[in-house]
């Protein structure tokens, strides 16, 4: 990120008030042009040097903010930092019943600098942008989607909420508050689109651009090739409509959009009296409250701006002016909540979030702002977006059966469970009943949880090798679901399951709990890591003493980190009998167990591939025969 040379600029394209004043820090110059951040800003003095300073270290050439209505000097800041040459400031003048943030994208449609920006993102005051990708750099972003031939990256918001705070405090927002909802939550996947700009085609939006409509038959939607935040291509309809991520093309491996809509209870009571860009009525209540409030999960990722963020906000408060008006506005929103926490009202308030921060995340309502008239959608959807909806459809029902190499994983890499909060809602799944929890289960998992096909595959071709009578092992069992269904659908059968993760075993205790199973002699669970860091994988594993305990009939296998060698020591160490059967589960084959040694040193083992169905999310090894081993290979 460059920020050391002054980028010439054409006159019309910036203010006359741009840059006249000497100043230290220079506007960031971009290999890929201009890159403009758009937003739209009321009373958000307190605030703006954080956000300014985090998306020049993000590396934004242009800020462009439009003000409405200001008491507190915001609109007089954002002029300084334009006097500065780091901001541009526009004034939103609204007409008569129009709100203000579409009059503000109204004029920024046609203002000569966004005109002018080679990529382009419109996004909110309590918006900031973190970038996982390379160095942080949207540079470097932008040049990863280039060179996947894209031109626009749709970025999934990520719901942070109040970290439990309830003070008012002078620290940074993206230092605050650092827990935020699962990434598998979907009521918080709106997004924002970056997006190479040509004003002829587009028409700016909140959340994604709009092609115009004399364009939508030409070739120009050919030439739309946009990619979700984790860099993988976008499905065709989102070229048309639509503002929310969806199970197949949410991403967040390269970046995501936080939202911080709530900040601290203060900080939400001092919103609460000042209005909001859309004017929504009643927008700061309970259920906002509740839906915004998400702290399941920490994330800390965009401390890796504090540094450079603090730097420039140091270099920022050497301007006299600009360092009065900052602490102008601080100081106001202090005394306006001095003045607040002083009635009865602030005390309801506090009662009244703090109980809302009390509903678990699965009952958290999500209103949309109206009811959707799918006949209005389908009188304003155009003959080629509906030709590419059909065409993209077709494509997906064609593929079938998904291969394990491309499953996706059935847990969030970070599940938080709690045994105190009420089950979410429950699926039925073969003889389970499921809690459909974005805590515990990745997006894809969840959609199946609903359609009832949750390890549908693998509990049918389970259940066809166990007998009453037979001893079952699970290793990575996740929530158990597969044990449960045969600790329901098969008598006399004693099962016991392992998992290193605290939270899915609890998940799997609930499971079982809710679905009338008790632990005990025929049903038992084992949260204890099989190795350690430092352990010596071909000769310690913990597998082996499980397997010769349980002296298991068939042997299930989910655990990525096991590997051929810890399999090996395994089976070498079996005294008597081997399992009947081997499984090798999806999560398994996503990590050591796909090579191909395995394949072979199960062979030797006796043991050949089940192939009377094709091989999709589990590899189920039988042996060629079921009595001990007179010899043991090797």
């Amino acid at each position: 990120m460059a920020n050391s040379k002054q980028r010439s600029n054409s006159g019309a394209v910036v203010s006359d008030d741009f840059q006249t004043v000497d100043f230290p820090l220079k506007q960031n110059v971009s290999p890929h042009g201009r890159i403009t951040a758009v937003s739209m800003m009321k009373d958000e003095g307190p605030f703006v040097l954080e956000w300014v300073a985090h998306h020049l270290a993000v590396g934004f050439t242009d800020l462009v903010v439009f003000t409405n209505d200001c008491t507190d000097g915001t609109d007089d800041m954002l002029f300084r930092l334009e006097q500065l040459g780091l901001a541009h400031h526009r004034r939103n003048v609204i007409g008569e019943g129009i709100r203000p943030q579409p009059s503000a994208l109204k004029h920024a449609q046609v203002d000569p600098l966004v005109q002018n920006s080679d990529w382009l993102l419109v996004f909110d005051a309590d918006e900031f942008l973190c970038i996982q990708h390379g160095d942080g750099s949207i540079d470097g972003m932008i040049a990863s989607a280039k060179d996947r031939d894209a031109n626009g990256i749709v970025i999934t918001w990520r719901t942070f909420g109040s970290s439990g705070v309830q003070d008012w405090s002078r620290a940074p927002v993206t230092e605050q508050y650092l827990h935020a909802a699962p990434t598998s939550w979907n009521k918080g996947w709106g997004v924002k689109t970056l997006f190479q700009f040509d004003p002829e085609y587009w028409k700016l939006g909140i959340h994604r651009p709009k092609i115009k409509n004399k364009h939508l038959k030409t070739g120009f939607p050919d030439t739309v090739k946009w990619v979700n935040g984790s860099g993988q291509p976008m499905e065709d309809y989102f070229k048309f409509r639509g503002w929310r991520s969806i199970v197949r093309t949410v991403g967040y491996d390269w970046t995501q959009m936080n939202h911080y809509a709530v900040k601290s209870i203060d900080s939400y009571a001092i919103r609460k009296f000042r209005g909001n860009v859309n004017l929504k009525k009643d927008k700061y209540n309970s259920d906002y409250w509740a839906l915004q409030d998400r702290n399941e999960v920490r994330d800390d990722s965009t401390l890796r701006y504090s540094a450079r963020r603090d730097e420039i906000i140091d270099i920022l408060l050497t301007d006299p002016e600009l360092r009065r008006l900052h602490f102008n506005a601080v100081e106001r929103a202090e005394a306006r909540l001095a003045e607040f926490k002083d009635t009865a009202a602030y005390d309801d308030l506090v009662t009244g979030l703090r109980q809302a921060s009390e509903i678990p995340i699965a009952e958290v309502v999500a209103k949309p702002p109206k009811p959707r008239d799918r006949a209005k959608i389908a009188a304003l959807m155009s003959d080629i977006e509906k030709q590419v909806n059909e065409t993209a459809q077709k494509k997906r029902r064609a593929k079938g059966a998904p291969d394990w190499s491309t499953a996706a994983d059935h847990y969030v890499s970070d599940p938080v469970y709690e045994q105190s909060n009420p089950p979410p809602e429950m699926y039925q799944n073969k003889t389970l009943k499921i809690p459909a929890d974005p805590r515990i289960f990745s997006p894809t998992a969840l959609q199946q949880i609903m359609d009832g096909k949750f390890e549908r595959n693998a509990a049918r071709r389970v259940l066809k090798f166990i007998k009453p009578g037979d001893s079952y092992l699970e290793v990575g069992a996740g929530v158990g679901f597969l044990p449960g269904v045969i600790a329901i659908e098969r008598s006399n059968v004693k099962v016991a399951v392992q998992e290193k993760s605290s939270a899915l075993a609890a998940m799997a205790l609930t499971l079982w709990s809710l679905n009338g199973l008790t632990p005990g002699p025929d049903l038992s669970l084992s949260s204890t890591p099989l190795r350690q860091p430092k352990d010596d994988p071909k000769t310690a594993s913990g597998l082996s003493e499980m397997v010769a305990q349980t002296r298991c009939d068939i042997l299930t296998i989910n655990d990525p980190l096991i590997s051929a060698a810890m399999l090996a020591t395994a089976l070498q160490s079996v005294t008597d009998k081997l399992p009947g059967a081997i499984v090798l589960g999806g999560q398994a084959l996503k990590g050591q167990m796909k090579e191909p040694e395995v394949i072979k040193l199960l062979a030797d083992y006796g043991y050949s591939p089940l192939t009377e169905n094709p091989l999709t999310s589990a590899l189920l090894m039988l042996q060629s025969h079921l009595q001990p081993l007179a010899k043991k290979p090797g």
